[in-house]
């Protein structure tokens, strides 16, 4: 029988590779409520990543790359820029209620025209309202926690978040700080440059440049476009697509580019535009 450095027994390879991806997927993905800030809810993901990110990743990009190969053109995603552990941290669902629980939130509606506002408390949000998504459910109907920040009242947070390094010439940063349960999001809308961050779980991104408008219903949530409409489309008609992973990474995309979200989990997440 092999000693030492001998050889491994094919039944004792299988174990010990199982164990090293199990140990490779806690580390990614964390576990209980310590990985993910307490925000996950228990039971089977269902939603899942697309087949192959079509956005450019880049680590190390300098300023001077990114304003002559992306500002204007086309999304990047940056990896390695900031380290927002600290914020992440103040994150967590614990946290976040402890600090900010009985604060009023303005929620919106997850339609490409939301019109309608509803205010409550933080807590009641979180406890009654973060749930996953139904698909039938118009966008009319969804409310959403993203933008309409009292930035006085949740400066204490802010002020440990640190955005990405680069900006645009004459333009100003704002932030828009958001929670939403699985399979939320908003669908396809554009405005001006920015960039997005996920600070817990996942959000999947669908995007088009601003030449080629998108085939969908402003009333329908990003879910129900995922299910009804995403598999009728040509290869050629698809958008870009890219999952935007907790804690690793930035996209960026560029002023009046298409894009709609789904959150694949619920998602604590912020936004730095650029106006």
């Amino acid at each position: 029988m092999p000693r030492g450095g001998g050889l491994m027994a094919p039944g004792a390879r299988l174990l010990f590779l199982l164990a090293v991806w199990t140990l490779a997927a806690l580390a990614r993905h964390g576990t209980g409520k310590a990985g993910d800030g307490g925000w996950q809810r228990p039971g089977p993901a269902v939603l899942a990543e697309e087949q192959r990110c079509a956005v450019e990743r880049r680590a190390d990009l300098s300023y001077s790359e990114f304003v002559q190969h992306y500002a204007f053109s086309r999304p990047v995603i940056l990896q390695g820029l900031t380290d927002n552990s600290r914020f992440r941290a103040l994150c967590s669902r614990e946290r976040l209620l402890a600090s900010f629980g009985d604060s009023v939130v303005r929620l919106s509606t997850a339609n490409t025209y939301s019109y309608r506002k509803v205010d409550l408390p933080f807590q009641e949000y979180v406890e009654h309202l973060l749930y996953p998504q139904d698909p039938t459910s118009l966008g009319n109907d969804t409310l959403y926690f993203f933008g309409d920040n009292n930035f006085s009242e949740w400066a204490s947070l802010f002020q440990h978040y640190s955005p990405p390094p680069f900006s645009l010439l004459g333009t100003t940063t704002a932030y828009s700080f958001g929670i939403a349960g699985a399979g939320s999001g908003v669908p396809f809308h554009w405005h001006g440059p920015g960039f997005s961050e996920v600070i817990y779980g996942r959000k999947r991104w669908f995007l088009y440049p601003p030449e080629k408008t998108p085939e969908f219903h402003p009333n329908k949530t990003t879910l129900a476009w995922l299910q009804d409409m995403y598999p009728t489309l040509a290869p050629s008609a698809r958008p870009l697509e890219c999952t935007v992973q907790a804690g690793e990474q930035v996209l960026y995309f560029p002023d009046r580019w298409w894009h709609a979200t789904l959150n694949l989990d619920t998602s604590v997440f912020i936004s730095t535009f650029l106006s």
